[in-house]
C-alpha cells in the first residue's frame, strides 16, 4: 500500500471540482496549486455521462461556465474553449445561449487537460475518508483510501462527488439488472438488443424521465414504452427572467440570511422551477412525436398519469408493477422487462459525507456560508462540501449556475485559513487578499494571472 501527501485533495472530477481547480490554479499562492490534486473515479471526463445523448442541451446559459461569473478574463472560459476547437463562429451563429450537453462535456474535458499546475487523475475511486488526529487528539487532516488500496493524505479536503441515486422504496426490492437509473441509461441501453420488443416503464415526470422516454423511441424501436407518473401531466420549467434571478450567485446570501420560515418558502418555490418540469422544446418534441404515432396508428408509447406504484415484484422472467389510479383507486398490473428510473437523487447528504461526519464525531452536518464543514472543534484542517448544500444555500447549489463563484468563496476561506488569518472556528483575523482582489490582477497575454 502506498500513501501520497498533498495539501489539497478534491474528490470528484465533475464541474464543481473542475471550477475549484481553475480557481486554485488562478488564485493559489505559495505552491498551493502545485500541491493540489483532483481525483475522478471515471476513466474519462464527461458531464451527466448517463444521459450524454447527442440531442440533449444544457438548461443553463453558456456564460455560467466554470469561471466566467468569477473571472470573465480567464483562459478557462467556455468561449475560449470554442475558439480553441474552431467552433466559436458557428456557436455564435446558432443564436442560442444554451450549448448541447456534449459541448459542455467536451469543455470540461478540455479544462481538465488544460490545467498546468493542479494535478487531475482519472480512474481513482474513493472508497472511504477518515479524519487524522495527532497524539493530542487534534484534527490535522484527512486520509482518503482508494479502490486500489492506496491512500492520499491531505490537510484540506473538498468533496464534490455528487449525490446518491434515488430508488423509490417500493422498487428497491427488484433485482438490480431490472432497474436502470438515469445515471446508467447510456451504458445499460447499449446492452439491450434493439430488435427485441422489450416492455419497459419510465418512472418520474421531470427532465431525466422525459429524456429517457424520448431516447427509447430510437434505442428500442420495437419496444413498448409506458411512462408512469403521479402528476396529472407534464409541465414546463418556469424560465421567465424574474425566476432566473433566483439562480444568481448573489441570491445565495438571501437564502443564507433568511429566517427558517422564509428559507422554507424560498426552497419550496425554487423546487418547482427546477425539479418538477421539463424543458419546453423537449415537451414540444415529445408531443409532436406522440401525435405522429396516433396519425400513423402506432401504439408503442403511452403516458399513465395520476398513478401510484403500490407494489412491485419479480415473477418468472417479468417485473410486475401494481399501479393504483389516484382518481378511481382502481388497481391494475403492468408486466415489464425493465424499469427506467427518472427519479433523481437522494436528498440527504451522500453516504461518503455521512460516514465522514460520523467518523469525526459530529451530531449533525452543517456548513459555513463558504461551504466549510463545521467541525465543532479547533483545527487547521478543513473540509468543504460542493453541490449538496441546497438546504442552506439554495437550489442552485447543485447546478452549474454558481460554480465559479462558489469556487471563489471556498478559495477565499481556504487562503485565509492557510495564511493563519482565521482562528479555529474560521473567523477572520485581520485582512487578507480576497478572491475579488485576486481576480482583478492583470492578465498576461496567454490569460494567466500574475500576482
Amino acid at each position: 500500500m502506498t500513501n501520497r501527501e498533498v495539501e489539497l485533495l478534491a474528490v470528484g472530477g465533475g464541474p464543481a471540482n473542475l471550477a475549484l481547480a481553475v480557481a486554485v490554479e488562478e488564485l493559489g499562492i505559495d505552491g498551493l496549486a502545485e500541491n493540489s490534486l483532483v481525483i475522478e473515479r471515471g476513466h474519462t471526463v464527461e458531464w451527466q455521462r448517463g444521459l450524454l445523448l447527442p440531442w440533449t442541451k444544457s438548461q443553463v446559459a453558456f456564460a455560467k461556465d466554470l469561471v466566467t461569473l468569477r473571472n470573465p478574463r480567464s483562459k478557462f472560459t467556455f468561449l475560449n474553449y470554442l475558439r480553441s476547437v474552431g467552433r466559436l463562429d458557428d456557436f455564435i451563429n446558432m443564436g442560442s445561449f444554451t450549448p448541447y450537453r456534449v459541448e459542455i462535456s467536451g469543455y470540461l474535458s478540455w479544462v481538465a487537460q488544460s490545467l498546468q499546475k493542479v494535478k487531475f487523475e482519472l480512474g481513482c475511486e474513493c472508497t472511504s475518508i477518515a479524519p487524522v488526529r495527532d497524539a493530542s487528539g487534534t484534527l490535522t487532516g484527512w486520509l482518503t483510501k482508494l479502490a486500489d488500496g492506496s491512500t492520499i493524505s491531505s490537510r484540506y479536503l473538498v468533496i464534490g462527488a455528487g449525490r446518491d441515486a434515488y430508488v423509490p422504496p417500493v422498487l428497491a426490492g427488484l433485482p438490480a439488472d431490472r432497474l436502470v437509473h438515469s445515471t446508467q441509461y447510456r451504458y445499460r441501453i447499449a446492452e439491450l438488443a434493439k430488435d427485441k420488443p422489450h416492455r419497459v416503464a419510465v418512472i418520474g415526470a421531470a427532465q431525466s424521465a422525459a429524456e429517457m422516454f424520448r431516447a427509447l423511441q430510437n434505442d428500442l424501436p420495437t419496444g413498448d414504452v409506458n411512462w408512469v407518473m403521479r402528476s396529472i401531466g407534464l409541465r414546463a420549467y418556469d424560465t421567465n427572467k424574474f425566476i432566473n434571478e433566483l439562480y444568481y450567485p448573489s441570491f445565495i446570501d438571501k437564502v443564507w440570511d433568511a429566517r427558517p420560515e422564509g428559507r422554507e418558502q424560498i426552497l419550496r418555490e425554487m423546487h418547482l422551477t427546477n425539479y418538477s418540469g421539463v424543458e419546453t422544446d423537449l415537451l414540444q418534441d415529445l408531443y409532436t412525436g406522440m401525435y405522429l404515432d396516433k396519425l400513423h396508428g402506432v401504439d408503442r408509447r403511452r403516458l399513465i398519469t395520476m398513478t401510484d406504484i403500490t407494489g412491485a415484484r419479480e415473477e418468472g422472467d417479468e417485473v410486475v408493477l401494481e399501479l393504483t389510479d389516484r382518481r378511481s383507486d382502481k388497481v391494475t398490473e403492468l408486466r415489464l422487462d425493465y424499469v427506467f428510473l427518472g427519479t433523481g437523487f437522494v436528498r440527504e447528504m451522500p453516504a461518503m459525507v455521512r460516514d465522514l461526519s460520523a467518523a469525526i464525531g459530529l451530531d449533525q452536518i452543517g456548513v459555513t456560508r463558504k461551504y466549510r464543514l463545521e467541525l465543532n472543534e479547533e483545527s487547521d484542517a478543513a473540509c468543504y462540501l460542493q453541490g449538496v448544500n441546497e438546504a442552506t444555500h439554495g437550489i442552485a447549489d447543485s447546478l452549474l449556475s454558481v460554480l465559479g463563484n462558489r469556487a471563489g468563496d471556498i478559495m477565499s476561506d481556504l487562503l485565509a485559513r492557510r495564511s493563519g488569518q482565521t482562528d479555529g472556528s474560521g473567523r477572520t483575523n485581520g485582512t487578507h487578499r480576497t478572491v475579488d482582489e485576486l481576480a482583478a490582477v492583470p492578465l498576461s497575454a496567454d490569460g494567466a494571472l500574475h500576482s
